[in-house]
């Protein structure tokens, strides 16, 4: 197993450099399911949501679509594929963050009864409070 950087990926996803674009290719097509799958950090992903936001103007829904598709890659691992499941409904009904997301479910197995913000349309939604 080998890890992926977040910049491997979104070279694979957006192809905007032919070199590392093939480099990507390369590397993915090599990988397969279990011991030989590259390995998906959530902080990897939660940089790769911010990176197709910010840096290529992708929207929710495309973002969205880019996640699922990764999250179905038998041979991508994640650290909880369930927590992932879970945040991806959560992103694709929700009005929050994906990050928001990633948060509420790790502090969910964590033992927290909720995670307190000032985000006040995240406030709205299960798992979030406002600061006491």
């Amino acid at each position: 197993m080998i890890a992926l950087d977040t910049n491997v990926l979104v070279r694979y996803l957006v192809a905007d450099d032919a070199a590392q674009f093939a480099a990507s290719q390369r590397t993915l097509s090599r990988l397969g399911p279990g011991a030989d799958s590259g390995f998906v950090a959530d902080v990897v992903l939660v940089e790769l949501v911010w990176v197709l936001r910010a840096a290529y103007d992708f929207s929710r829904v495309d973002i969205l679509s880019a996640l699922e598709a990764l999250a179905s890659a038998d041979h991508l691992t994640f650290e909880d594929d369930e927590r992932l499941s879970r945040v991806l409904r959560a992103f694709a009904d929700g009005r929050g963050d994906f990050a928001d997301y990633l948060i509420r479910e790790r502090a969910i197995v964590a033992g927290c009864e909720t995670v307190q913000t000032f985000d006040k349309v995240l406030q709205a939604e299960k798992g979030f409070s406002a600061p006491v």
